[in-house]
């Protein structure tokens, strides 16, 4: 972390005022990386601003995917480097940006046993693009107990409140893993208590999209086509619910491969079935999560690949005892929400505000985890 400097300011960021980040993501679907813009103090969500995407090549997500559950060596830097050039590529189109909020690519999640490890180097990214660089937003919530993940639950807060919501809330993102934030957006501030509560629900699209590659070479079950067409096998489907992971009380956390044995349990299934089986099986996990938010959301809002899935939305129609529905239905950019995520946290971190607490990793205190790194000409 050559480079770095903690809780550093640089030209417009200052303590106070608003500011433009630009924040980016590349998920454990490894579909690409996104990059979104928004205006904020760090507090408030002043406004949206554009976004972008770019795919991964065929290449690329074999080279990151090579180092899934790896913690170093040939693979991991391998992946570092596809992830970095990505990143770069695409946020260099961007301009009139004060600082650049980069989660990297997450490579291997076992905070209780060896930590959280995000691949791309914050430094380097800020040295080539020119602007200070917020990175490495994980560490420090692990080393103080907690989780690590998942981080957006403070953003969510925000955009709760941006949004004009007056009673609580819960966004369901549905990625490769599922994770889930009940948000009170009457408490003003995300550390305060009762404010938050977020953990992952288990796995989403990650299972189904191993499965769709294996066996069709495909990325994923667009539209939901390939489930709508099976049936779910109740036995599986009982056997992914008997998981301990699922009585833990959270806040707690997955790693990508978790559940991979999940692919194991429809292995003698029919394509569609399967598909339908593994898509029920997130229904399933997300249907078990909503018993532990502190009182019932009066609706739940989707983001991440998962809303585009006609059959998964349909089952947790079906599961859950509150309207379910896009994110796009209260005004936000469910493609971009993680995105936009960052480019917030990164205003928090650069002006010492907490980025966890208590009730969405499970760390000790409320913390703001996260390096600044700023290039060589402006930071010395």
């Amino acid at each position: 972390m050559n480079k770095a400097m903690h809780k550093a300011s640089y030209g417009a960021i200052g303590k106070s005022g608003v500011v433009t980040a630009l924040g980016a993501m590349s998920g454990t679907s490894l579909d690409g990386v996104d990059a979104a813009v928004l205006r904020s103090d760090g507090h408030e969500i002043t406004s949206f601003g554009t976004s972008r995407y770019r795919s991964y090549t065929t290449q690329e997500r074999q080279v990151i995917a090579a180092g899934f559950g790896k913690w170093s060596g040939p693979e991991v830097a391998a992946a570092a480097e596809v992830v970095e050039t990505a990143h770069r590529e695409l946020l260099a189109g961007f301009d009139k940006i004060d600082l650049i909020g980069f989660h990297g690519q997450t490579l291997a999640h076992a905070p209780r046993v060896q930590g959280t490890l995000q691949v791309g180097d914050g430094a380097a990214l800020a040295e080539a693009l020119g602007r200070p660089v917020v990175w490495d937003f994980r560490s420090a919530d692990v080393e103080l107990g907690g989780e690590g993940a998942p981080l957006a639950p403070f953003f969510h807060h925000a955009c709760a409140r941006y949004v004009g919501l007056d009673a609580p809330v819960a966004f369901l993102n549905l990625g490769g893993v599922g994770n889930l934030t009940w948000v009170d957006p009457r408490v003003a501030r995300p550390e305060q208590e009762g404010a938050l509560l977020a953990f992952d629900t288990g796995p989403a699209n990650a299972p189904l999209n191993d499965l769709m590659q294996a066996r069709r070479g495909e990325y994923f079950d667009e539209g939901g086509r390939l489930a709508a067409q099976g049936r779910v096998e109740q036995g599986a489907l009982e056997l992914f619910l008997a998981e301990p992971y699922f009585a833990r009380i959270p806040p707690k956390s997955l790693d990508r491969n978790d559940f991979a044995e999940m692919v194991a349990l429809v292995g003698e299934l029919s394509d569609a079935d399967a598909a339908a089986t593994l898509t029920a099986m997130c229904a399933a996990g997300v249907a078990e999560a909503m018993q532990h938010c502190p009182a019932p959301p009066a609706r739940v809002l989707v983001t991440g690949g998962g809303r585009l899935n006609p059959v998964l939305m349909r089952m947790l129609e079906v599961s859950l005892d509150c309207p379910v529905m896009p994110v796009e239905e209260v005004g936000l950019d469910g493609d971009m929400l993680e995105a936009q995520a960052f480019a917030y946290l990164a205003v928090r971190v650069a002006r010492g505000l907490p980025t966890s607490c208590p009730g969405t990793t499970g760390v000790r205190a409320a913390v703001g985890g996260g390096t600044v790194s700023l290039p060589s000409a402006h930071g010395g």
